[in-house]
This record gives structure tokens, sequence and C-alpha cells, in this order.
């Protein structure tokens, strides 16, 4: 793949709102709360303006716990008809996914590939662990149910260590996160597209592939939606550049993403620096990044695209 033109893909991973109260160990929402399903009512829309406007296909992680209700497999469903691509990203988005037995973690991931075939007509081919965390289990369940590849790997050190010192943090004072930290082992993970091996953090040979979360060369730092909707659109111009480099830019976005305060989220403020920072300007930096991706040629694809060039 290195001797191939340059590859963008763009994922969003549909988390909803509930999930960063778990993150956060905050109250359950309301039953009638707008924040509920914020991310199929309000932030499809916007993710697809977005991307018509960058002439871009989206690859979408969603959870297949969400589609049992009728307006948000629907809302699914017509974006998977004008091209964009449904992934998994699990039933249940259970973060401790990783500690559960290998016959709950492959049935989790069954129901989950079951729930969006029946959403969207098409069964997934790739996954997306809750909060990054995978392991050699949960490879083998993907290849036992025939899917072709995994995007989880986040090799990301400055990402590691904010998770672990907030996860200190609210045990400190008593808060509970549903998040688990993953094996510092990630942080040796590849950061170009790779077949793993056992340990999946270490090339091998296995049938699917794995196209881990984009880090910038050398200093590994996070390129994601959250780091540079928090850069603004100078700093994501810097971040980019290097990345650039590589044959394959993985930009990993997040439903919250395309939200603002004023959807319900204002709750989250203290919680999600980015809520912070306005939806108009969140959305000129992703475009200053993608800028510079397309001034260098890139060809933008789904992550299923690009999986089938890894050699």
């Amino acid at each position: 793949m290195a001797e191939r033109a340059l590859l963008g893909a763009v994922s969003v991973d549909l988390d909803g709102i509930s999930h960063y109260h778990h993150i956060h160990g905050l109250a359950p929402l309301a039953d009638e709360a707008v924040a509920r399903h914020a991310v199929y009512d309000i932030a499809l829309a916007r993710m697809a303006d977005f991307a018509r406007a960058h002439d871009l296909p989206l690859t979408l992680f969603a959870i297949g716990a969400d589609l049992a209700r009728p307006a948000s497999a629907a809302k699914l469903a017509a974006l998977a008809a004008r091209g964009h691509v449904v992934e998994n990203h699990s039933f249940s988005h259970r973060y401790d996914l990783t500690r559960g037995s290998p016959e709950e973690i492959q049935r989790d991931i069954a129901a989950g590939q079951d729930a969006i075939e029946r959403a969207t007509g098409r069964r997934p081919v790739g996954f997306r662990a809750p909060g990054y965390t995978v392991t050699d289990d949960v490879l083998d369940a993907l290849e036992a149910l025939g899917l072709r590849f995994d995007s989880s790997v986040f090799p990301c050190p400055a990402y590691y260590g904010a998770k672990a010192l907030v996860m200190g943090a609210m045990r400190l004072v008593g808060r509970t996160s549903a998040s688990v930290l993953d094996t510092p082992r990630v942080l040796a993970a590849p950061i170009r597209p790779y077949r793993p091996g056992k340990p999946l953090f270490r090339p091998g040979n296995r049938a699917l592939v794995e196209l881990p979360i984009q880090v910038t060369p050398g200093l590994r730092l996070p390129f994601i939606g959250t780091s540079i909707a928090l850069a603004g659109p100078r700093v994501a111009r810097l971040l980019a550049a290097p990345c650039a480099g590589e044959p394959l830019v993985n930009l990993e976005l997040h439903g919250i993403d395309f939200l603002d305060a004023d959807d319900g989220l204002a709750h989250l403020v203290p919680h999600q620096r980015e809520l912070r920072i306005p939806f108009a300007r969140r959305l000129d930096a992703l475009s200053a990044a993608l800028d510079v991706l397309a001034k260098r040629g890139a060809r933008f694809v789904t992550l299923e695209e690009a999986a089938n060039e890894v050699p």
C-alpha cells in the first residue's frame, strides 16, 4: 500500500449522547430529552451536508441496539441509499465488551451485524470496537463472522495518557466511568494498515485487515475529530500535513462532532471541551484538514475500499 496514491477515509462513530453520560459518570438522560436521539435526529443530516460539500463518502459505524427505533433505522437507511456505508460498532456498545467470554463477544457483534443488515439491506464487513478497546478474542470473533476489516487500534500516547488521567481523577472524586483503559501495548502498534498477528498489535497473517485510527507520524499525535476541533483551522492544517505523507489517512469522527450545545447538550459542556467551541468553527477546522489532504491529491474512499487495497 505504501506505493499507492494517497487515500483518505472519513468515518463517523454514531455513539449516542447516553454513552457520554456513561463515560462521565452522569445520571441517565430523561426519556423525553432531545439529546437522547440527537445523533440520529440532528447530526446525521449535518453529516450528509458536510460530506456533500467535500464530495466524500462516509463510513458510519452504527450501534445495533439504536436501530430498534424505527426513525433512527430509517434515517440511517436513507444515508446508506445515498452512497454512504454502514459498518458495525457492536450491538450494545459495551465499553467492557473485551471482558466478556469469547462467546459473549461473538454474540454481541453478530447481533450488531443482524440489526444493521435489517436496517440497511447490507451486511457490514468492518468493525470498530467501543472505546477503541480491542483484543485477540474480538478479532477471532470478527474472522469467525466473516468480517474483512477492523478499525479500532489507536496507537496514540497522548490520548492514552489523557484517558488514564481522567479516569483516575474521576475515581478520586467518587465517580465511575464506564470506559476501559486498553493495554499499553497498543501504543507500539503500527500506524499504517496491516494484517494483525497474535498479539494483534504486531503484524501477522490474519485474513482481516487492521486500519488504525489516524495519528501523526513520529510524535503520534491524535488526528481525530475532537483534536482537530480543539486545535482550530490553522493547527488542523499543521496536523494534516504530515499525515498526508501516509498511504491512508483514516480520519475518525463522532456524531457529537456534528452537534452544538444548543442541541440539548448544554449540560455536557463542562465535560466535553469541544462543545465550548461554536459548531461552525469546528466545521471550519475539519474542512481545513480535509483541504490539505485534497490538495495533496487524496482520493476519498470508504474504509471497505481502503481495506481492499491493502496487499
